[in-house]
């Protein structure tokens, strides 16, 4: 598959897989690219299939959510320190 097929892969299998609206799996991708996540992908056609494409997307949800949970926990610490006189 093209390089544009495969992004589109990740994203219909993003949405598909955790319940994201459209939007999310494109930011999701996209951020992604932004970061460099795609180039060897772009570089090597073998690494474009299906099984590849669910392996990204995985990683891509697992690490926005470790992301988020980071945030909500530095967020947390925040409020605790505020709150010690």
């Amino acid at each position: 598959m093209t390089y544009e097929e495969f992004l589109d892969e990740v994203t219909t299998l993003l949405a598909e897989m955790y319940d994201l609206d459209d939007a999310a799996a494109i930011k999701l991708v996209v951020d992604a690219q932004a970061a460099d996540f795609f180039v060897a992908h772009d570089d090597k056609e073998e690494m474009r299939t299906v099984e590849q494409a669910k392996l990204d997307a995985a990683t891509l949800f697992q690490a926005k959510q470790n992301k988020v949970q980071t945030q909500r926990k530095q967020q947390q610490r925040q409020t605790q320190k505020k709150k010690t006189p």
